[in-house]
């Protein structure tokens, strides 16, 4: 079963690939680079600043962080202990595959840490921020899908790996806001 399970996936990859152009690969190349998206960050800091006030920025980025860093190296346990090769990396897909990223990254990809790490944030600010801006969330779940489906395109991730890796990022972002959630709660009480 989990034979057809990945060759489905395999399978899928090789359609949605081969859907790109290179009109678009820049515009994916642009995409999916982690550095492009700092002026989002910085202005999603600002509301987030905004809303929760100087008291408790420091306690949501100290969380932001840890959410990162804790769904980041757990994307990482999962690829060294599951050890699925990337596409770009499958000797018998290489000449059948649009690789757009000029080098593959590491050797295994299950499950993608830009998918985890996109969602989580996704999460995490639309739903501190969903009340002072009503389709915020819609529009961050829209931009982790796109940063997953991303991955696909360029060639370094099967659909497998972005669909764990959304379900996991949205499970480590609720996560950390219900943390996010209590320490508020306690610096309150404190106070």
């Amino acid at each position: 079963m989990l034979d057809q399970l990945l060759k489905y996936d395999t399978e899928l990859f090789i359609y949605l690939n081969s859907l790109g152009s290179s009109t678009w690969d820049p515009f994916w190349m642009a995409y999916t680079a982690k550095f492009n998206w700092i002026p989002l960050y910085a202005i999603l800091l600002f509301l987030i600043f905004k809303h929760v006030g100087k008291r408790n920025i420091v306690i949501t980025v100290a969380v932001v962080a840890l959410m990162i860093l804790f769904t980041d190296q757990v994307a990482n346990l999962f690829k060294h202990g599951m050890e699925r090769p990337r596409p770009c990396h499958v000797a018998g897909l290489i000449d059948t595959i649009r690789i757009v990223k000029p080098g593959c990254g590491g050797r295994f990809g299950f499950f993608s840490g830009h998918a985890a790490n996109a969602m989580a944030t996704a999460v995490f600010v639309g739903i501190i921020l969903r009340k002072r801006f009503k389709y915020l969330l819609y529009m961050l779940l829209a931009w982790a899908f796109l940063m997953a489906y991303s991955r696909v395109y360029i060639g370094v991730h099967y659909p497998l790996d972005i669909t764990v890796g959304m379900m996991f990022g949205a499970i480590s972002g609720y996560m950390f806001y219900r943390l996010y959630r209590y320490l508020t709660a306690r610096l309150v009480k404190v106070q």
